[in-house]
């Protein structure tokens, strides 16, 4: 017979000529059987934007912190890339780019692979195991592998694929282990001091500090945690002509005077995983998506409206999703180094004991923003990859209750997510505009150092 199997060669296709599948002829027997691959669908982006939003929906249902996540989108990210990698001879491994990151596992030679299943295996058996609800990603597996397999994958190909998935996997899981997250988890829990302008729980919580030790997380690109360390914050100073005072009256201003349009921007950037609430004895609370989920959504909204292949969207989401990783470690080195008091805190005591602040202060130090910093490093790294000027309309934020906002680039975005911050009384305005050269700092970093293409 004369079967016709469509599949990914495991040597490098041009993308150029569109059939990311070879065809090859054999004989067996003495009857013709055809096996029809869907190229189209397999060659899809959808496949991997949709494992991205589940392992978004998981990240806000298990409740990880802001840096914690930003972990999470960025090695299943990385693992995707790479085991597409094989299928597009023009692009290169983040191995020997990213620190510690040793050379990826290639395709045996002589075997069929459909790329296009290994790089979503391998995105999901990574994002699996950094979450907490493992049943949750396991229910998305098993629907997005029979997709695959009713577009007319053999068995052969199908295995192929999902072992070669899972090598890369396995490769990026191994690597990821010696980031000292590990670690961390034992490390103690910061104990707040008496000085006044060391930072202290904030209500209605009053919950732990998050995170004190991120800095001595790995980089993905950064030499080091304190490779941009920003100035100082603004020296704390309660004389009413001090400028620490201004910046705190600023703040204290901006919410009392709130209109209808800044209300908007501070909710639609307010991106806190947690935000609890108190009815009487009873507290409870409700999960949001975090500031670097923000950007990944934004990233698939880029990537749709571009018009991105496979490839290009692998790209965009591992490149953020570094972007945001990097952001995240700069930022938290030196929220956890000045320790700086919030807002809320200081205007309470001294100005207004009945004041709030229209979001509720996350809890951590407040200097720098920790939005400033991974808006404004996500959005270089974006503009980077898609240009300057792109503009497009955010709906990220839809599923949480909130209208769409529409941008002009993505430097815009991260401008208005950076102010949102003043309007919604959780920091004074160096640490948005610090924040915000710090952030650019690491995103110009990022996209000088690796290089994705020959």
């Amino acid at each position: 017979m004369r079967k016709r199997i469509l599949y990914l060669k495991n040597k490098a296709v041009k993308k150029t000529v569109l059939a990311i599948f070879s065809i090859v002829i054999c004989s067996l027997f003495s009857c013709e059987t055809t096996i029809e691959v869907d190229e189209k669908r397999v060659n899809n982006p959808v496949n991997l934007h949709a494992s991205v939003q589940q392992l978004t929906d998981v990240i806000v249902h298990d409740i990880f912190s802001p840096p914690a996540a930003s972990r999470i989108y960025a090695y299943p990210s990385i693992a995707a890339y790479e085991a597409l990698l094989p299928a597009y001879e023009e692009y290169l491994s983040f191995a020997g780019q990213l620190n510690e990151l040793e050379e990826v596992p290639q395709p045996e030679e002589g075997k069929e692979y459909c790329f296009p299943l290994a790089a979503v295996h391998a995105f999901l058996t990574c994002g699996k195991a950094l979450v907490f609800s493992e049943d949750m990603m396991e229910s998305f597996e098993e629907e997005t592998y029979s997709k695959f397999k009713d577009m007319g994958l053999s068995t052969a190909v199908y295995e192929n694929s999902m072992n070669y998935g899972k090598a890369v996997a396995d490769h990026i899981l191994a690597w990821s282990a010696e980031d000292n997250y590990k670690e961390t988890r034992t490390f103690p829990r910061y104990t707040f001091d008496d000085e006044p302008d060391s930072w202290k729980p904030t209500p209605p919580a009053y919950m732990d500090g998050i995170e004190p030790h991120w800095k001595t997380i790995r980089t993905f690109v950064l030499d080091s945690a304190n490779q941009f360390v920003p100035p100082p914050p603004t020296p704390y100073d309660m004389s009413p002509k001090s400028q620490f005072f201004k910046e705190l009256m600023e703040v204290y201003e901006a919410v009392k005077n709130l209109n209808e349009e800044r209300a908007e921007i501070a909710s639609f950037w307010d991106c806190n995983p947690y935000v609890s609430h108190q009815m009487g004895h009873v507290m409870f609370a409700t999960k949001k998506i975090t500031p670097g989920g923000h950007w990944i959504g934004i990233t698939k909204i880029a990537s749709n409206k571009a018009g991105a292949d496979l490839m290009e969207t692998a790209e965009a989401y591992a490149i953020t999703s570094i972007a945001l990783a990097d952001g995240f470690i700069s930022c938290w080195d030196e929220k956890w180094r000045s320790v700086l008091i919030r807002p809320e805190t200081v205007i309470n005591e001294h100005v207004d004991e009945d004041w709030a602040p229209l979001l509720q202060t996350p809890p951590f130090p407040e200097y720098t923003s920790g939005h400033s910093v991974i808006s404004s490093a996500a959005s270089v790294a974006l503009t980077g990859l898609f240009g300057d000027n792109f503009s497009f309309i955010d709906s990220t934020e839809v599923k949480y209750g909130l209208p769409v906002r529409s941008f002009d680039s993505f430097y815009d975005a991260s401008e208005e997510a950076a102010i949102s911050r003043l309007y919604g009384g959780i920091h004074y305005m160096p640490a948005i505009e610090n924040g915000v050269l710090q952030g650019k700092d690491v995103g110009n970093w990022i996209i000088e150092n690796i290089q994705t293409k020959k």
